[in-house]
């Protein structure tokens, strides 16, 4: 008898129904569990109203705290998925090409120069600096022989985020009314997430999650190279600049309510490929599923490991991402040799 192979990606709506059932699992655990647990039956009465005292308190911060997880985990992975895409590059991600410290950087000025305080006033600071940052290391990766290789993208994207680290440092040190709030938020996290600023944010995740899902196909088609895909009568530059837009979007957007959270869109992209394939159609949504789901696990983690504080998420995802960043690049440089 033959061995019997299993491949995932015969069974994409399967993985698709048990991303979802794991993401309405992990959100009910976010509201319930923190620095102080909550019942499943004080939940309940504090969505109806019933419920009075310190746990209705308790109840009504997770929620929004929640929403925010699942909506950056999606725009984050998402995010990664196109760059990876766009680029053809396996390292390409909004943390590794120094997109979110490009983000991070318009915000720190916005609010040392011109007073900004809400996501709102500051969100499109926000997606100038990562569209203008993604557009410089894709730049300086692409000089010298061989084009845009994902090893010289993570470099330059790694010494463009060492950069713009120093650069807000040097906007911040002068400025002790704004230190403590700055770095705070720099260091990525949904704790101080409310349903104003997911409100101020929202449409423009959903802006640019339309424009990704839209560019599916396309990147499918980017996937076989540039000369098959112009010889298939795709517009490389237009498909690009399309796609990419949508990206930055999100990833703007995500940063400038929650600060720079890094190896989401890295690591999620590549354990869906495992799943699902390389069709962008059934990679996209469920990336953004996952995504969802790691970071409001991560949120979880932080929140019980480090009782009665809290560990933010971006320290979390760190833990996490780093490992599986040094097995790609070990793996593709053995690739390479």
């Amino acid at each position: 008898m033959g061995a019997f192979v299993l491949h995932p990606q015969q069974y994409r709506w399967a993985w698709l129904l048990i991303s979802v059932g794991v993401l309405g699992i992990c959100a009910a655990a976010s509201v319930l569990i923190g620095s102080r647990d909550v019942g499943l039956a004080d939940a309940f009465a504090a969505l109806g109203g019933s419920l009075e005292g310190f746990d209705q308190g308790v109840i009504a911060k997770r929620i929004p705290r929640t929403l925010l997880a699942l909506s950056a985990g999606a725009a984050l992975s998402i995010s990664g998925v196109v760059m990876q895409g766009v680029t053809r590059n396996p390292l390409a991600d909004p943390g590794i090409l120094g997109v979110n410290m490009g983000a991070s950087l318009a915000v720190v000025v916005g609010i040392a120069y011109f007073g900004l305080t809400l996501a709102a006033h500051y969100v499109w600071l926000a997606i100038a600096g990562a569209a203008l940052t993604a557009v410089f290391v894709y730049a300086i990766g692409s000089l010298g022989s061989g084009g845009a290789t994902p090893l010289k993208l993570a470099l330059a994207g790694t010494a463009t985020s060492a950069a713009l680290v120093s650069f807000i440092t040097a906007v911040v040190l002068p400025r002790n009314d704004i230190a403590d709030n700055v770095r705070s938020w720099q260091i990525g996290g949904v704790g101080g997430a409310t349903f104003e600023s997911l409100i101020q944010v929202g449409p423009l995740l959903l802006a640019g999650l339309v424009i990704c899902l839209l560019s599916a196909r396309k990147l499918n088609t980017l996937a076989l190279g540039d000369e098959v895909a112009t010889g298939l009568g795709e517009r490389v530059a237009i498909t690009r600049a399309f796609a990419s837009l949508g990206a930055v979007v999100l990833c703007g957007a995500s940063t400038a309510v929650c600060g720079p959270i890094g190896f989401v869109g890295l690591v999620v992209p590549h354990a869906c490929r495992l799943l699902v394939g390389l069709d962008h159609r059934w990679l996209l949504p469920l990336s953004g599923i996952v995504g969802a789901v790691l970071l409001t696990v991560a949120d979880i983690l932080g929140r019980i490991i480090a009782r009665p504080a809290e560990l933010d998420v971006a320290i979390v995802t760190a833990f996490i991402g780093a490992p599986v960043f040094i097995s790609i690049v070990r793996r593709q440089r053995s690739r390479a040799l």
